[in-house]
């Protein structure tokens, strides 16, 4: 009995809890200090990068005002100094950026700093002149005349024209739907991280959809007129590849926000891909479909006329030409019809896409 009292005393059980808690403990406590540190960087890297935006505009400001070359150095090192004072302060912008809460108010100052300097380099580059503005508009005269007098002589060859470009709109964002239906389902984060390959195809395909949606209608009217030659088909070309990429986005953006619901029922009873996609995602996403792409032909009216610039076709070609040749009453005709058609299809547009949504 003796021996046993004597072991339970020479044994410490709260040692065997210190140690093995200890243990766990410092794993987490170097996770966590390493966590810190990231974090910390972050918050460095993004807020130099901020202030070193501010310094680079303040330079270039200097040299445009007082001819007053800053040297590349002190442009580069000096955002070191504001940005580690703001991080370690807790007043850092970046910290705002990245979802901090209890910070103090010096990042609003921060941010107001940027956004006037901001808007003093737009004055500066974009060279706004004010006076001129006021000060010049007579030389405007003949075209404001042409405008508010319109050669009514021509308003026939003008409808042919307008009516060409109300087609070629819409024969464009006809085409474009099937193209961007079909894969506006690959576009879909929610349809294809599922998977290696649907990953694969979600970033070729968005990728793709953006660099065509970011190149401008204009330019690809200038490769399809090079291409096809000067004309509506031009036009029409360079409308549907910019549709194409556009829809893409907004139908795609559609399927992301549909309910999942539906689609873990279908999936629940076995159902393939296509199937899910036909009665659990289609159902759901027709009627903004359909408001979407009535939404691009009205963008498509508009662009056909700047489209038209380059060779395109519609009227736009035909008020380029009447432009090159300072036929301002022309001029003012076909804009009066290009606003005319552009007024009546937003309201139309608007009409249908609110019942589409509503309903």
């Amino acid at each position: 009995m003796s021996i046993r009292n004597h072991l339970t005393k020479s044994i410490k059980p709260n040692s065997f809890v210190i140690h093995g808690s200890s243990a766990v403990t410092e794993p987490k406590i170097r996770d966590y200090r390493e966590e810190e540190t990231m974090k910390k960087l972050r918050l460095i890297v993004i807020e130099y990068a901020f202030w070193l935006y501010i310094f680079a505009c303040v330079a270039w400001i200097a040299l445009r005002l007082a001819e007053h070359t800053v040297p590349l150095s002190v442009i580069i090192f000096t955002p070191f100094a504001p940005a580690l004072l703001t991080v370690f302060s807790h007043a850092s912008l970046a910290a705002k950026i990245l979802g901090e809460e209890k910070l103090r108010s010096m990042w609003k100052y921060t941010a107001g700093i940027a956004v006037v300097i901001s808007v003093v380099m737009a004055w500066m580059i974009v060279e706004v002149r004010p006076l001129a503005f006021f000060t010049q508009g007579a030389n405007t005269a003949a075209i404001l005349k042409g405008i508010f007098e319109p050669n009514t002589e021509l308003m026939v060859p003008m409808l042919a024209a307008l009516v060409e470009t109300i087609y070629l709109a819409l024969l464009a964002t006809v085409l474009a739907i099937p193209f961007a239906f079909l894969l506006s389902f690959f576009a879909a984060k929610n349809l294809m991280f599922g998977s290696i390959i649907g990953r694969i195809f979600y970033f070729l395909i968005r990728t793709l959809s953006t660099i065509f949606r970011s190149i401008e209608a204009i330019v690809w009217a200038i490769i399809f007129v090079v291409w096809v030659g000067i004309g509506p088909f031009a036009g029409m070309l360079a409308l549907w590849i910019h549709s194409v990429a556009a829809l893409i986005k907004l139908y795609s953006e559609q399927i992301e926000n549909i309910d999942p619901g539906p689609v873990e029922a279908i999936k629940a009873t076995g159902a393939s891909t296509l199937q899910v996609w036909r009665y659990a995602v289609a159902p759901q996403i027709l009627a903004p479909y359909l408001a979407f792409t009535i939404y691009r032909w009205d963008i498509n009216v508009r662009m056909a006329t700047i489209v038209g610039f380059v060779g395109g076709g519609g009227i736009g070609l035909a008020l380029y030409q009447q432009q090159q040749m300072l036929s301002w009453r022309n001029v003012g005709l076909i804009m009066w019809l290009i606003a005319l058609v552009v007024w009546i299809m937003d309201i139309f547009s608007g009409y249908i896409r609110e019942k589409l949504i509503s309903n």
